[in-house]
C-alpha cells in the first residue's frame, strides 16, 4: 500500500483534486437540507408527523448511502413525490463556502497546480452551488459522477477519471471529507490524500488516523507560500 505522506512537497504535485460538499462547502447546507428541511416538508406533504417522516426518510437515507441514487435529486423526487431542487432553492441562503478556500484556490493558480472540482453532487445541485457561491472561475476542470455513471465510492471511479481526465496518481493531491472516497483514492494509488476534519462547522471536528487531515485551507496556503519563496531562492 502506498504511504500518504502527513507533509506535502509540492514540487511533487501537478494536480489537485478538490471534493466540493463539506470539502470547499459547508456541509451543514446539506444536513440541514436531508435531516430537517426535507422530512418537514415531507410531513407536510403527506399530512404525518415529524417523527414518522424522519423515520421513513432516515431508513431510506441508509439504504442508498454510498450509491449514486443517494446523490441523485431525480430519485429523490421521483420517490417522495417533492421537488428536490425547488426545495433545495428555498433554503440556498445557506450554501456557504468554507473560510479561506478562494484564497487556497488562487494559491493553486499561483502555483500552476491543475484544480479540478471533483463531486457526487447532482449537476442540478452543482449548478446551484456554483452559481450561489461564484466558485466555478476557481477550477479548470469541474468533474460529476453522475456524467460517469458512478459515484466517487466505486472502485472504478478513477478509472472512468483518467478517460476525461488524464492524470498521474502519484503527483495528484485529492482533498474530500468522506473517509469511504478516500479509502477508494487511496486503494486506486493516490500518494497524496487529506482529509477534510470539520466538514460541517456547526458539528465538532472528526477525529481519525487513517489519512492526513486539516481543520482548514490556512496551513495549506501557508506551506504553498513557503514552496514559492523556496523556489525564488
Amino acid at each position: 500500500m502506498i504511504a500518504h505522506p502527513h507533509e506535502r512537497d509540492w514540487d511533487s504535485i501537478d494536480t489537485v483534486f478538490l471534493d466540493m460538499d463539506g470539502t470547499l462547502l459547508d456541509l451543514h447546507f446539506d444536513n440541514h437540507f436531508w435531516l430537517e428541511h426535507v422530512p418537514k416538508r415531507y410531513a407536510e406533504a403527506r399530512g404525518i408527523g415529524l417523527e414518522a417522516a424522519q423515520e421513513f426518510l432516515f431508513a431510506q437515507y441508509r439504504d442508498k448511502r454510498g450509491t449514486l441514487d443517494w446523490y441523485c435529486i431525480d430519485h429523490w423526487t421521483e420517490l417522495l413525490g417533492l421537488d428536490i431542487a425547488l426545495l433545495k432553492a428555498e433554503v440556498d441562503h445557506l450554501i456557504a463556502v468554507h473560510p479561506h478556500v478562494p484564497e487556497f484556490l488562487e494559491a493553486l493558480a499561483a502555483r500552476a497546480k491543475r484544480r479540478v472540482l471533483v463531486t457526487n453532487a447532482h449537476p442540478r445541485s452543482l449548478a446551484l452551488k456554483l452559481e450561489r457561491t461564484r466558485l466555478g472561475g476557481h477550477f479548470d476542470r469541474v468533474i460529476c459522477s453522475h456524467e460517469l455513471r458512478q459515484p466517487k465510492e466505486a472502485a472504478r471511479f478513477w478509472e472512468a477519471v483518467q478517460s476525461i481526465e488524464p492524470f498521474d496518481p502519484l503527483r495528484t493531491l485529492f482533498v474530500d471529507d468522506n473517509l469511504d472516497v478516500l479509502r477508494t483514492a487511496s486503494a486506486y494509488g493516490f500518494r497524496w490524500l487529506l482529509a477534510i476534519l470539520q466538514a460541517d462547522s456547526t458539528v465538532p471536528p472528526a477525529q481519525h488516523r487513517d489519512f492526513p487531515a486539516t481543520l482548514s485551507f490556512a496551513p495549506l496556503i501557508a506551506e504553498l507560500g513557503a514552496a514559492a519563496a523556496a523556489g525564488e531562492a
